[in-house]
């Protein structure tokens, strides 16, 4: 592992995403969601996918400066079609217009389609939590998710994520997949040569599969096979495979995006998936600051459960990333020499000068 100071990373991720083809605020923008993944240690959705992302701008599949087109909108809602634009920029850019309708009318909402991979969830619904609000975020993905009783995808990994704040910035932040794991996850296996736990997928043939290798080739050529749902594939799997297609009708069906199986990633092609963000204003219910304390005395509840045997603390959602956050800040992202080399790579091959290589451990 390597160590890179944040704003370093940001700048090389935006210079990057600028030189194919981004205009400035949205090559930031994309670069500061993409390195907040790294930041929290979500290594399957950091600068890892910036290759992709540049494969895909390159071949013209992703548009680097398409204008979202407005469908529908109300002081509450708002209805997009991203016309396959960077959904990085297009995530951020519509949950702030999401938090700024929140706060004048106390809710907002938008759904989008025709959009691409726009990161972590809860990069979004923590903006929201930042202001004082709840905040949602989920998206459709290419179908990689095998129902229960199936043998072949049907859904997305299609996560959720749930952010809400409390005192002292702690923030409750839940941002999980419908699938047991995210293909990313797989992919990271993959780079590590390391077989999958029992219980993550299946393969053509609808038993579990330990293999990320043909895993990943199978679902990239539509061959069958795919991740579990959350819960995995015996009873209980029906709950996560149930989660999948709510978000599916929240992000597509109410968009009129592209759902289910007719979202694909090919070697040629990109799925044009769909999103979806809400804001709601914490003083809708009771005064923001009460709603908060209030918080804070649950996320402290939580902390001071007696651990199980072998463990050594009780954790809340999002408090794990949180810490790594602040050790990040301290010592510098962490990031696999791989990756990095990948930048350096992608940066020369677009004509940009790279720093010295970062320090390791």
């Amino acid at each position: 592992m390597l160590y890179i100071d944040r704003e370093e990373l940001e700048s090389l991720s935006s210079r990057i995403f600028e030189a194919l083809g981004l205009l400035p605020e949205d090559a930031r923008a994309s670069a500061e969601v993409l390195v907040a993944a790294d930041a929290k240690g979500i290594r399957s959705h950091g600068t890892a996918r910036l290759k992709r992302y540049a494969d895909g701008l390159r071949a013209g599949i992703i548009k680097a400066r398409a204008q979202p087109l407005v469908l529908q909108e109300t002081p509450i809602s708002l209805a997009l079609d991203a016309q396959g634009g960077v959904g990085l920029s297009i995530g951020r850019n519509t949950m702030e217009k999401v938090i700024s309708k929140a706060a004048e009318t106390g809710v907002g909402v938008s759904s989008i389609r025709n959009s691409n991979h726009f990161g972590i969830a809860g990069y979004y619904a923590e903006m929201a939590a930042r202001r004082d609000m709840i905040g949602i975020a989920m998206t459709n993905t290419a179908a990689l998710g095998v129902p229960t009783n199936a043998r072949e995808a049907a859904f997305g990994t299609n996560p959720i994520a749930f952010a809400a704040p409390s005192l002292d910035g702690k923030i409750f932040c839940l941002d999980m997949s419908t699938t047991a794991v995210t293909r990313g996850k797989i992919e990271v296996y993959e780079r590590e040569g390391k077989p999958l736990p029992p219980g993550w997928a299946v393969g053509t043939d609808g038993l579990v599969s330990t293999d990320p290798v043909s895993l990943l080739e199978d679902m990239l050529h539509l061959r069958g096979g795919g991740l579990l749902p959350l819960g995995g594939d015996g009873e209980g799997g029906h709950k996560g495979y149930g989660l999948g297609v709510m978000v599916d009708i929240l992000c597509a069906v109410a968009s009129g995006g592209t759902f289910g199986r007719a979202v694909r990633d090919s070697e040629i092609t990109s799925a044009l998936v769909c999103h979806f963000f809400l804001a709601i204003r914490l003083d809708l219910f009771r005064p923001a600051e009460d709603f908060k304390k209030d918080m804070s005395r649950m996320l402290a509840d939580l902390n001071s459960l007696r651990p199980a045997e072998g463990a050594e603390r009780v954790y809340y959602a999002g408090q794990r990333e949180k810490e790594v956050e602040e050790e990040s800040r301290r010592r510098g992202i962490a990031l696999e020499e791989g990756v990095w080399e990948t930048l350096c790579t992608l940066a020369e091959d677009l004509g940009l000068s790279v720093k010295e290589k970062p320090r390791g451990p």
